[in-house]
């Protein structure tokens, strides 16, 4: 007995502990674990990433009103495309003037005629051929304003040799003659040149440049001159040249040197094979238009001696005297060129001062009220796009609540069919509502339209 009572208490004192250790788990509410489904935690990533996207394509957006220089390498690539530069439109460049700016000259520049006086055109090779190895000189532009005509130089290295080229760039079409030829830019010429020097290097010191001289009247024939010579000992020999434009051919008049050279020796006994002499063209007669005017010197002496002046047609045949005296003949002058022409008066400077800061001022007001117009819509379209995200994201939800509330039988699985008829009644009901809204709004405008009318 007494052990069965002792065993009895232990057990009463067991659970009596038991009792008051134990939690009471009634009153206790657990969590659903599964509360998101998959569906729902997708719809809410997608949501999450569409968001940032949007936010990182709003912060780009206003980044970029101020370019800062960086680029993707899809950007970077898109912009290194190759261009044709003939087909690239070069403005007039306008330099921007501050409004504190101080007055430095600035050149005026006009049309002038290019040989003026007859036969003076020449190439000045500068210094800064020996570093930049190729320079363009001044060019010549046709009396109708249809292209300009200009002598590309190049220098090589390894036999101090000079040799040239002949370049045609077209002109717009439209402005003022003085603004065609300002626009003139070497990316617009045409890409073969239409004379061009030997430019063999085989012999040192040796040069060889083709300078313009003057168009004929209608700008058909181009007169050029090629000089041959040594950079030790001087100028050989010049060589006149008629391009035609129409035929796209050269002609070398290289006769009328014969036929100088046959004159004073058979005339007066002088062999000009064994002086030094040369002859200078000077262009297209007044009253012959297509032959070519050239003054012949001999230097035998401290003085030049005069040769005569000489004619020959423009393809290179008929070489003949037109006279022996050193008197002036007439010779057209037809293509042109750019010249400074003075250069504006301080007081227009200092008026231009005021009206740049008047303007300067007018400028910065309306580039910031656009720059805040742009912000603005920047901003708008920012909050529609994150609402339409919102719209969308609370309409999957919904979508995925009304699914979750459809119970069909396992065995006929008819729980799609359900959602499906469910779905059409909601959007009828939305269509309705819809449209009723639109009725409402009819009639409030009727009633509106009726107050106007009485």
């Amino acid at each position: 007995m007494k052990k069965c009572s002792v065993v009895l208490a232990m057990i009463l004192l067991c659970g009596a502990a038991n009792a008051v250790d134990m939690p009471d788990w009634s009153n206790v509410s657990v969590s659903n674990p599964f509360k998101k489904d998959y569906r729902t935690k997708n719809a809410e990533y997608l949501y999450n990433v569409h968001k940032q996207d949007e936010r990182d394509r709003y912060q780009k957006q206003k980044l970029e009103r101020k370019p800062s220089g960086y680029m993707t390498v899809e950007e970077y690539e898109l912009l290194s495309v190759p261009k044709d530069k003939t087909l690239v439109e070069t403005e007039i460049p306008q330099m921007t003037k501050p409004s504190d700016m101080k007055y430095v000259p600035q050149p005026i520049y006009k049309i002038s005629r290019y040989n003026n006086p007859p036969g003076s055109p020449e190439l000045s090779i500068s210094k800064k051929i020996y570093t930049q190895r190729m320079i363009n000189e001044q060019g010549i532009t046709s009396p109708d304003y249809t292209m300009m005509v200009y002598p590309a130089i190049y220098y090589y290295p390894e036999s101090a040799g000079v040799a040239c080229d002949l370049f045609v760039i077209p002109l717009d079409k439209t402005g003022t003659p003085l603004d065609k030829i300002k626009k003139a830019n070497v990316m617009h010429r045409n890409p073969n040149p239409i004379l061009s020097t030997d430019k063999s290097v085989k012999e040192k010191y040796i040069f060889r440049t083709l300078t313009p001289v003057d168009f004929s009247f209608d700008g058909t024939k181009l007169l050029v001159k090629e000089k041959v010579g040594s950079s030790r000992d001087g100028i050989w020999q010049t060589t006149p040249i008629v391009y035609d434009f129409e035929t796209k051919t050269s002609y070398d008049l290289s006769e009328v040197r014969d036929a100088i050279s046959y004159y004073w020796k058979e005339r007066k006994g002088l062999d000009l094979e064994e002086k030094r002499w040369d002859i200078y063209p000077l262009g297209f007669q007044l009253l012959s238009p297509y032959r070519v005017a050239v003054a012949a010197y001999a230097y035998t002496g401290n003085a030049p001696v005069f040769l005569g002046t000489w004619s020959i047609d423009s393809k290179g045949s008929g070489a003949r005297l037109i006279s022996l005296t050193n008197k002036d003949v007439k010779i057209a002058m037809n293509g042109v060129k750019l010249v400074k022409d003075g250069a504006v008066a301080p007081d227009i400077l200092n008026i231009e001062e005021k009206q740049v800061k008047r303007m300067e001022k007018a400028d910065a007001k309306e580039a910031k009220a656009k720059d805040k117009a742009e912000l603005k819509k920047m901003r708008d379209e920012h909050n529609a796009n994150m609402k339409e995200l919102r719209t969308e994201f609370n309409k999957d939800k919904k979508e995925f609540n009304y699914q979750d509330k459809i119970k069909g039988t396992t065995s006929q699985n008819d729980s799609v069919e359900q959602y499906q008829g469910q779905k059409v009644i909601r959007d009828l009901q939305e269509e309705n509502k819809e449209l009723q809204k639109e009725i409402n709004r009819l009639n409030r405008a009727e009633k509106q339209l009726e107050k106007v009318n009485k």
